[in-house]
């Protein structure tokens, strides 16, 4: 029975796609799940192969743009993460702007992109800006996450913060790297279609896919949804094998016993708090000011924060934006609540089923990584005849697009704790899942934070793009609706209030991840 488990456990992942195959083949064959919408796998390879000319340079140019914007965004990242954790201060200072980076909804910034940058530069930024958060989050984490005893020993051998930086956090922090990339390169190409949609590009899945949607033709949809998976499951899975290496031959032995201590003190007077949380709030609506300017874009177009105000509190207007704003926030933030919650539990119970039982995480892992990188365009179809139109859709593609990078995270934390601390705590007669929950849960706190900083940002992505493409309600709804009346104040404004409601929401868990790290 044990060597059957194991023989399972080892090939979960061929079995699971074996399944997958022969119930959707059935299902898409007798048309049995949303009435045709779901062809059979066999139609789509068909309808693919008869279109294979067509898809080589879509796939050329959706590669290109996720491959440059994958390493522009990652070296950016990597110099950030650097940066913020040798001075401190510099992160509290840059905080504002990376959760508006990654918070920015894609669907509102492309036609901005568009006038703003010429040619390609507006997919390469925003296939940028899809991988810079998660994989400087990640790299941060590696960097603080490091045995205090390695660098108290480097620094009695005379060495200072740049020597601790170059042989101990840089070092230490190529595991947590490589799992962000883990969640960077399936996002890498996501932006660049996300980015093609709006773009007028001639070339990309993503020009190829909207270009598809009003021929009725589902076989289509699903064989450009099939091939974005497969560019992203390849990328997901070269980072994956570089990750699982790494992490094999650089396992600790013994627990740390806490985290390193910023190297660069900040100040504790309520002034200088106060004075730095004063900075990190007006730096982002300076950026923004000035890159407006720069860019000489007409202000009918391009709203600076005072074209904002302007439009939401002084025209006639005003009071109606006004109603049309808080009427759709208050129908957005409580499904986000609502998926967010869903998407981190699921993270977290999948994180913790695969430290026990791999084989568990290798079966689901292919569909997770399906719903990670199918073009929501391709899937809302699909999800809108089997959950309907209201909020149970908007639901699924929240816990869709939020789960992935938590689980990723997540799990990246569980593989870090020493083997010798299960050791010990089994020898001791403790079971799996005691061991669990007595060693890996408590070491891997501060990935559970981090995983719940990625998922802020992403749940109300989710919930807009849901709304965009098939509620009709809400932020999304309002800024889809905004778009085809050219309205762009509304446009800027739901953009600024998708990035303050954000910015609360991580800084909410910041705080407990502070109030924990104290306890702990």
């Amino acid at each position: 029975m044990t060597r059957l488990r194991r023989l399972l456990d080892r090939h979960a992942t061929a079995l699971t796609l074996a399944v997958i195959v022969i119930l959707w083949e059935i299902a898409g064959r007798f048309q049995l799940v949303a009435s045709g919408a779901l062809p059979a796998p066999s139609d789509v390879l068909i309808r693919m192969w008869e279109d294979q000319a067509d898809y080589w340079p879509h796939v050329a140019a959706t590669v290109r743009t996720a491959f440059l914007g994958f390493v522009g965004g990652n070296v950016i990242a990597i110099l950030a993460a650097i940066l913020f954790v040798r001075w401190p201060l510099t992160e509290r200072l840059s905080r504002g702007v990376n959760i508006a980076i990654f918070a920015l909804p894609p669907i509102a910034i492309v036609p901005v992109l568009v006038l703003a940058l010429p040619g390609e530069w507006p997919r390469l930024t925003l296939a940028a800006i899809a991988v810079y958060f998660p994989t400087m989050t990640a790299m941060v984490v590696g960097l603080t996450e490091v045995d205090p005893r390695s660098v108290e020993l480097m620094r009695a051998y005379g060495g200072g913060e740049g020597a601790v930086m170059r042989w101990v956090r840089l070092r230490a922090s190529l595991p947590a790297l490589l799992g962000g990339l883990r969640v960077a390169a399936p996002n890498a190409v996501l932006g660049a279609i996300l980015a093609e949609f709006g773009s007028g590009s001639r070339w990309g899945l993503g020009t190829y896919l909207l270009g598809s949607l009003g021929r009725a033709d589902p076989a289509r949809l699903w064989g450009i949804g099939l091939a974005a998976t497969a560019i992203a499951g390849l990328a997901y899975a070269l980072a994956a094998l570089a990750a699982s290496r790494v992490t094999d031959a650089s396992r600790a032995v013994t627990i740390a016993a806490g985290a390193t201590p910023a190297s660069e003190p900040i100040g504790r007077s309520g002034g200088h708090r106060v004075a730095i949380a004063v900075v990190a709030l007006v730096l982002p609506f300076a950026i923004w000011w000035g890159l407006l300017a720069l860019s000489g874009l007409s202000p009918i177009i391009a709203k600076t924060p005072l074209g904002v105000f302007d439009y939401l509190f002084l025209p006639p207007t005003a009071a109606n934006a006004q109603a049309r704003l808080l009427s759709a926030l208050a129908e957005t933030l409580p499904i986000m609540v609502v998926g967010m919650a869903a998407g981190l539990g699921f993270a977290f119970l999948l994180a913790v089923a695969g430290a026990v039982r791999p084989g568990i995480v290798r079966a689901l892992m292919p569909i997770a990584l399906v719903t990670q990188t199918m073009p929501l365009v391709a899937l809302t179809p699909l999800l809108v005849l089997i959950f309907g139109r209201g909020v149970a859709v908007t639901v699924a593609i929240t816990v869709s697009v939020t789960f992935f990078p938590a689980y990723v995270t997540l799990a990246q934390g569980l593989s870090m704790v020493p083997k010798a601390a299960f050791d010990l705590v089994r020898a001791y007669g403790a079971s799996g899942w005691r061991a669990l929950r007595m060693v890996a849960l408590p070491a891997s706190l501060p990935w559970l934070f981090a995983a719940a900083r990625l998922a802020v940002p992403r749940a109300l992505l989710g919930v807009m793009i849901a709304e965009w493409l098939a509620t009709g309600r809400g932020l999304g709804n309002l800024l889809n609706q905004s778009r085809g009346y050219l309205d762009y104040g509304m446009i800027w404004t739901v953009a600024l209030v998708s990035v303050l409601v954000s910015v609360i929401l991580y800084q909410l868990a910041v705080g407990l991840e502070r109030l924990a790290t104290a306890r702990r």
